[in-house]
């Protein structure tokens, strides 16, 4: 065996498809892009959602609804959750977010409040409800509003 010697299993390679080379090739003439058309002219690129000019779907149906673009988005801590940081007594945003319960430390966070909580913690945050403070402060904490 010499490496001038070596080829591919039978089989196992295929051979190009050659395009518009003579009517022998079964793929002359057109080039098998039928006749005509649009899609069958060189630079042919026709987005997936074009619908030949006719107005598109998506401009056609009834629009409805509103998006507010100032709106504030929270990322959401619950009162019984807060035991995992049990062993800290001050609780800011990088303490949340290496416990686990936030995501990232730049989305505000606020405070909800499920559930119960029976140890005291001061715990900063960017808003929380009336019953989470009322409960973070019956157990003898703190929240600091952000």
């Amino acid at each position: 065996m010499r490496l001038n010697t070596l080829s591919p299993a039978p089989g196992s390679r295929k051979k190009r498809k050659r395009i518009g080379r003579g009517p022998g090739s079964g793929k002359g003439g057109t080039a098998g892009k039928g006749h005509k058309g649009q899609k069958s002219r060189s630079g042919a690129k026709i987005p997936a959602w074009f619908e030949g000019g006719q107005m598109p779907l998506q401009r056609r149906i009834p629009k409805f609804g509103f998006v507010n673009i100032f709106k504030k988005t929270f990322q959401i801590i619950n009162v019984e959750s807060l035991i995992r940081v049990k062993s800290k007594k001050k609780v800011d945003i990088p303490d949340l977010v290496e416990a686990g319960l936030i995501k990232k430390a730049d989305i505000p966070v606020k405070i909800l409040g499920k559930g119960n909580i029976d140890f005291p913690l001061e715990i900063s945050a960017h808003a929380a409800s009336k019953s989470a403070i009322d409960k973070i402060s019956r157990a003898g904490g703190v929240v600091h509003l952000l």
